[in-house]
């Protein structure tokens, strides 16, 4: 009997495909909002947390794989072999699996707002699907314009983190909002990085991203400025009194940031040495976002 051992080069491509650290973007607000709700509340539902977690995954599947489908439609992965379209070489399948996936993933958004009565986590998550759909879907298309990235910070920051508060309090806080603030931009912010290697293939499909319009020198040059207003806003906070003194943790992912932007500086006109730097965003937004859960945990035990 032989085994037939996977192709490594295969394995690469459908790991780059699936994207699993792009994850982090959906986990994320869950984890952040419900420890928000914890620590000013006492409040908290495990159940309903899983819950919710499982259908952000799922939700977050869908956006990725309709990309890759409309992507494929109007050419611009063409040269992207990590496409799951591309791999799999079956455009109508890939939609089917984005379709299943939402559709899994508003069930549960359903089932919890079932379980307290209450749409308003339900509507929260339909907006942000209706702006992922506007992002790359038709007849919208609203990425190719540029915007993309504000329909993400929308998406994943402010209204993601909303909706995660209030599953577990059903009420709504402003810390919750600020923090939204920062973790929108650091999602925007893996987007961002996201364009920095795909000049030429954006130019060539009529894709006028960010760094197309600005050019790489002056996209890279944002970035230490973006990182900085993250870290203002949680200045800000503290100061305040509106975050506890443990979530000044934040500050120990400020080498996540110095490295992002060290890395896009120094090559972001480098399309082989640039195309990366959307991990080192993730790095950022990981790092600072499980920071400020821990911080806020870390709250209630200080308080007992």
């Amino acid at each position: 009997m032989t085994t037939q051992s996977v192709d490594p080069a295969a394995r690469k491509l459908w790991l780059a495909a699936i994207k699993p650290p792009m994850y982090s973007v959906a986990i994320m607000p869950m984890v952040v909002g419900s420890a928000i709700a914890y620590a000013e509340t006492g409040q908290f539902n495990s159940g309903i947390f899983a819950l919710f977690l499982v259908a952000a995954v799922l939700i977050l599947a869908w956006e990725n794989l309709s990309n890759d489908v409309f992507d494929s439609d109007t050419g611009i992965d063409i040269n992207k072999a990590h496409s799951v379209v591309n791999l799999t070489r079956n455009r109508g399948l890939v939609l089917a699996l984005a379709n299943l996936c939402l559709g899994l993933g508003i069930a549960g958004i359903v089932a919890i707002a079932l379980l307290q009565q209450d749409p308003t986590v339900l509507l929260l998550i339909l907006l942000c699907c209706g702006l992922g759909y506007m992002y790359q879907g038709p007849p919208f298309r609203l990425g190719y314009q540029g915007l993309g990235e504000f329909l993400c910070f929308f998406a994943f920051g402010p209204l993601a983190m909303g909706a995660a508060y209030y599953s577990q309090t059903q009420s709504w806080s402003w810390g919750s909002q600020m923090v939204g603030v920062i973790v929108g931009l650091t999602t925007t912010l893996v987007l961002f990085c996201s364009h920095f290697h795909q000049v030429d293939d954006d130019l060539a499909a009529g894709k006028r991203s960010p760094i197309v319009r600005l050019g790489t020198r002056r996209g890279a040059a944002l970035i230490p400025w973006v990182c900085g207003i993250v870290f203002a806003i949680a200045a800000i906070g503290l100061l305040l009194g509106i975050f506890p003194i443990w979530t000044a943790l934040v500050f120990l992912s400020l080498p996540s940031a110095w490295r992002l932007g060290r890395h896009v500086t120094r090559f972001h006109d480098q399309p082989e040495r640039v195309f990366n730097a959307k991990f080192f965003a993730i790095g950022f937004h990981f790092w600072s976002g499980v920071l400020l859960a821990l911080g806020f945990w870390l709250s209630t035990w200080a308080s007992v």
